[in-house]
């Protein structure tokens, strides 16, 4: 499986973003697709997943009601929808892609097998 995370770039406070996350694998009716992220000097964190069969979410807390993770099943993509941007929400994006049969997509990064790239969201006056 290979992901290719796109989308970052420098946006201001109160902006929107949209991150995509294409994914190589087909069919991907067992896995979940997750982002994560990581500020300079803080660890990685969970941000939003999504469960291809069935489409269910989950989200971290920081994040509920400005975020909106979706799934293309025709594109295998994945895209975060980032809305009311704040300067914390400043770090390098990642997706990564968990096999796992569960209803709902896992938040702990141990359980993701593969990750893309990252990709850079700066949110700055």
């Amino acid at each position: 499986v290979q992901l290719q995370a796109s989308g970052g770039d420098l946006v201001q406070p109160g902006g929107s973003l949209r991150l995509s996350c294409a994914v190589s694998k087909s069919p991907l009716d067992h896995y979940a697709i997750g982002w994560f992220r990581q500020a300079p000097g803080k660890e990685r964190e969970f941000v939003a997943a999504i469960k291809w069969r069935g489409g269910s979410t989950r989200y971290a807390d920081s994040v509920k009601g400005r975020f909106t993770i979706s799934r293309d099943t025709v594109k295998s993509t994945v895209a975060l929808q980032m809305n009311s941007l704040k300067p914390e929400d400043t770090a390098v994006y990642y997706c990564a892609a968990d096999y796992d049969s569960s209803w709902f997509p896992s938040p702990d990064a141990d359980e993701y097998d593969y990750w893309g790239q990252g990709t850079l969201v700066t949110v700055s006056s």
